[in-house]
């Protein structure tokens, strides 16, 4: 069985001199190894000499959503006034927790923004492409917009389950039922076509 991890802070004392070398993430004062890192403590010995003492930061760090980056995020809720969404992907890299988002009625089209109605942009379950307007407010959600040709729905789903097949930049067919629904469809640019 592997021993427990131990976490440890910036300036934590570690150990002596005398029970291990300072290795990478820490540093030595007055006779004792202290961590320079946040992050777990190491110990490595070789051939029964003292152990070398190092602090070893989480290799992957979270990657945020800034003013201005494009996002991948599924509709969770809509209403009358925004749809609330999850941010799971800031360009192509994944978040490891999802963000949420807000997109509000006047943010989803740059054109005819009072004619605007969410329940015919979005579905609860939709992967849209959006970005990023404002960090939010006092809620932590971050504003998001689709008012450009490339934003909007990606993927949807009917009511049938099946993956609908975008029409037109406002409408998708389900490819079993042939009914058509109404969304705000991204025009997907073709570096990002599978072939």
């Amino acid at each position: 069985m592997a021993p427990p991890v131990r976490y440890c802070i910036p300036g934590e004392r570690l150990c002596n001199l005398e029970e291990g070398s300072p290795g990478s993430g820490t540093y030595t004062r007055h006779g004792y190894i202290f961590s320079s890192l946040a992050g777990c403590l190491m110990k490595t010995s070789e051939n029964g000499a003292v152990p070398v003492v190092s602090v070893m930061r989480e290799t992957e760090s979270q990657l945020l959503p800034d003013v201005g980056a494009v996002v991948t995020c599924k509709v969770s809720s809509i209403n009358s006034r925004f749809a609330k969404v999850h941010i799971l992907y800031v360009g192509s890299t994944p978040l490891k927790n999802a963000f949420r988002g807000t997109i509000r009625k006047e943010d989803i089209r740059a054109t005819e923004k009072d004619k605007v109605e969410i329940y015919k942009s979005f579905r609860p379950g939709d992967i849209v492409l959006a970005k990023v307007i404002s960090l939010g407010d006092a809620q932590s959600n971050y504003l998001l917009t689709t008012a450009e040709n490339e934003l909007g729905v990606v993927v949807a789903h009917s009511e049938s389950g099946v993956q609908m097949v975008p029409i037109s930049w406002c409408e998708m067919q389900c490819p079993k039922t042939h009914t058509k629904e109404f969304r705000k469809v991204a025009r997907v640019q073709p570096e990002f076509l599978q072939t």
